[in-house]
This record gives C-alpha cells, sequence and structure tokens, in this order.
C-alpha cells in the first residue's frame, strides 16, 4: 500500500507493545504506529517503556502521565485507530461545578483520558482492551460502569462492538478471557453496511467480531436482552443497573446483548509445545523439596478459621486444584504474580521434576518472541506477562480492519470519481 493508505496508530497504555506487535503482525505496511504512550506511576524504573523502545524504533514514543499531554501533540498524531489496555476502575461521574463544561470523570480513572484522545482526534476506529470484570463493575451498581462508556462513545458519534475471547478457544495457548471493545465512527461506509443487518446478526454473524471470531448461532441459556441507554450520563452514573452479556452491540441508545457459543474444537495449543527443553532451563526454574510442599499446600483444598475486623469469625474455604498444570491442556490465565509461590503460578511436572514457566515461556503464552522482555528483572518480565494481551488476537483484529478499511478507502475513490 502506499503511505497516503496507511492507518496511522495511536497506542495509549502501550505496556510492552502487544497492540503494535499484533498489528504490525497483521500488516505491517497498513499499520502506522507513530505515537505511543506508557507511563508507571510511582516507578523510577520505566521497565515496560524501556522494553517498548528496544523493540520498536519508528513513531514517538512518550514516557509521560498521560493526563498531562497536550489536545496539541494529541492532534499532531492524527490517529485513525486508537487502540489500548487500561486499568478497570470506578467510573462514577458528576456535573462541573459550573454545570457549562459537561460531566468530570471521577479524579485518576484513565478511561476519561481515551475520552479526550479520541474527542480531540476523531479517529475512524478505536480498539480497547480490559479485564472482562468490566462488564458487571461495580457490583453495587451491576453494568454501571460499561454502561457509562457505551454513553460516552455513543455521544462522540461511535457505534461499538463487544466481546470476551478466551484465547484458547481460538487455538492459542493460553486460557486467558479479556474484554474486547471495537468502536467505530458513525460517517463510516462500514457503519452504513452493518444497519442492514439485525443487532443479533451483527453479534452471532456479520460483524467486527463474529466474521473474525466465528461463534454458533445460539445463545448460551437464551442469554440475550436489550435495553436503551438513558440520554443523560449523569443518570446512568446515579441510577442505571443491567446484566450485560460477553457480547454485543450499542448503535444510538440501543444495546443488544448475548452470551454466543463458541465451536467446541480442540484446536488449542497444549502448553507443552510452547516449553524449552530441559537443557535449555535453568536450575533456578525448578522447585526444591520445601517449595513443593509449600505448592502442596498452596493448591490443596482447605477450610481455615478467621476473625473479621469487627471480630465476626468465619472459615475461608478454598477447593482443591491439580498439583501441576496439565501440559496437554493450554494454561491458565497468567497473572501478574506468575512465578511466585501463589496459588496462581503455573508449576509444570517434567520427567518427573517440578518447576515454573521461565519468563521466555510466558512471553510465548501470550504470542510474543523470545527474550522480548530481557532488558528486565525475571520479576518484571512474569509482571508485565501478566499484563500483557494474546499479541496473535490482535493480529486477527487487525486483519479484519484491514478488510474493512479496503471497503472504507474503494467507497472514498468511486465518491471521488462521481463528484468529478
Amino acid at each position: 500500500m502506499t503511505k497516503s493508505n496507511t492507518i496511522n496508530v495511536m497506542e495509549l497504555f502501550a505496556g510492552v507493545g502487544g497492540f503494535r506487535l499484533g498489528l504490525e503482525k497483521a500488516n505491517n505496511d497498513l499499520f502506522n504506529v507513530n505515537w505511543a504512550n506508557q507511563w508507571e506511576p510511582s516507578r523510577k524504573a520505566q521497565d515496560a517503556f524501556e522494553c517498548y523502545t528496544k523493540n520498536f524504533a519508528d513513531g514517538k514514543h512518550v514516557n509521560e502521565d498521560i493526563a498531562t499531554i497536550s489536545e496539541e501533540e494529541f492532534i499532531a498524531a492524527n490517529p485513525n485507530l486508537i487502540v489500548g489496555g487500561f486499568p478497570c476502575q470506578d467510573y462514577s461521574v458528576a456535573r462541573s461545578l459550573s454545570g457549562e463544561k459537561g460531566i468530570q470523570g471521577k479524579k485518576g480513572v484513565l478511561f476519561w483520558e481515551i475520552r479526550r484522545a479520541i474527542e480531540t482526534t476523531h479517529p475512524k476506529y478505536v480498539l480497547l482492551e480490559n479485564v472482562d470484570r468490566l462488564l458487571k463493575s461495580p457490583s453495587s451498581q451491576r453494568g454501571r460502569d460499561f454502561a457509562v462508556m457505551l454513553a460516552t462513545f455513543r455521544d462522540l458519534n461511535y457505534t461499538v462492538e463487544w466481546r470476551v475471547i478466551n484465547a484458547a478457544e481460538y487455538g492459542f495457548a493460553q486460557r486467558r478471557r479479556r474484554v474486547f471493545i471495537f468502536a467505530y465512527k458513525n460517517d463510516l461506509s462500514f457503519y452504513s453496511n452493518q444497519q442492514s443487518y439485525s443487532e443479533r446478526d451483527v453479534i452471532f454473524k456479520n460483524g467486527f467480531f463474529a466474521k473474525a471470531f466465528p461463534v454458533k448461532d445460539d445463545a448460551f441459556k437464551n442469554r440475550e436482552s436489550s435495553v436503551d441507554l438513558p440520554k443523560d450520563i449523569i443518570d446512568i452514573s446515579d441510577n442505571f443497573s443491567f446484566n450485560f452479556h460477553t457480547a454485543g452491540i450499542m448503535r444510538d441508545d440501543k444495546v443488544y446483548t448475548a452470551q454466543p457459543i463458541t465451536f467446541e474444537e480442540d484446536n488449542f495449543t497444549p502448553l507443552k509445545d510452547i516449553l524449552l527443553s530441559e537443557e535449555e532451563v535453568d536450575d533456578k526454574y525448578y522447585l526444591k523439596k520445601e517449595l513443593e510442599e509449600k505448592f502442596d499446600y498452596l493448591r490443596g483444598a482447605k477450610k481455615i478459621k478467621r476473625v473479621s475486623a469487627s471480630g465476626h469469625e468465619y472459615t475461608f474455604s478454598e477447593g482443591s486444584m491439580s498439583p501441576t498444570d496439565d501440559i496437554n491442556k493450554p494454561g491458565r490465565t497468567m497473572l501478574t504474580s506468575e512465578g511466585t509461590t501463589n496459588r496462581s503460578s503455573h508449576i509444570v511436572n517434567i520427567n518427573g521434576r517440578k518447576r515454573f514457566l521461565t519468563p521466555i515461556e510466558c512471553e510465548r503464552l501470550n504470542g510474543f518472541p523470545d527474550n522480548w522482555t530481557d532488558n528486565m528483572s525475571d520479576r518484571m518480565r512474569y509482571f508485565c506477562m501478566g499484563n500483557a494481551l494474546v499479541v496473535d488476537l490482535i493480529t486477527i483484529m487487525g486483519k479484519r480492519i484491514e478488510e474493512i478499511e479496503k471497503h472504507e478507502t474503494s467507497t472514498t475513490i468511486q465518491i471521488e470519481l462521481l463528484s468529478n
């Protein structure tokens, strides 16, 4: 493609660059990630940012608090696509004190910085990633936070699709469930094209996610529902509650949501396929006897008497899990505590010896090249991989955006020819 046909990408909360890597794997000539921001507050060492700059030479890399970045800098980046993974926080909103400047997000919530970037630059597309509990938060007003996000996009003239995707169900080595959010402007031909389908057809057959990640034409236990979003985002923040399912679409004020069923195929990548050979694994990753015993306890069933801060006595119960992870199945969801003496850490048994996964194996679980994060300590390598996404899911989504963009480009050319 010529330079004029590239998609300028702004990567927010870039981490170690999973979005960029996935998009460049999809089409390096199409996706031009020309601006990226990564900032770890309260840390002197900026390991993730240094990893990003080590692996990507092109574009402007910004290691600053996003709240301090000017609108002028956003505009200069001229993004057609904004991507990012952001923390799941409290999205309550309120009127400004003067009542003249619209809503104010709760201080420190990073989603409002995404909103600021979108409102300033008006990209064609937005692709975001978050933990799936976002759909249900907060517990005291289920669904409020996600509804505030949807209303924010609505008010900026975008349509939104979302889907919770388990990477292992689409061929990868980790049972990692994350919600992906794709928003697109209502003046695109893709919007007009999608209008010819019902909301249900979009989610199950013809939408952004359904084409890229096929599902059966049935909702799990008939879990389908619809709701109209209130016009006033403050009303949503104060009063709205709704049970969002694992997939859905918002058009204008109307929301349709369902829980699709994936095809039950054993096409996942087993854990054994991403493991290093024994000769490549340093002895420091193997468990000594005392640590084996500790993990036997941590992963076993337990009932423990405890006393709350108010003096109430209760029993903490925890079910058992396998002493080691089955290497013939995909890995479990990797957390930031990976590699520590924690129940959630992966433990594999290779020829009678138990060990942690190595940092390289954790990179492979997420689809990164070996030693992508070798500029930092093992502890930080585990931490960054626990925060990262599965790169190849972004590659699939990137190819879907490429399909959409080809149609947008051809439609623009046709309009220009007709006008001439």
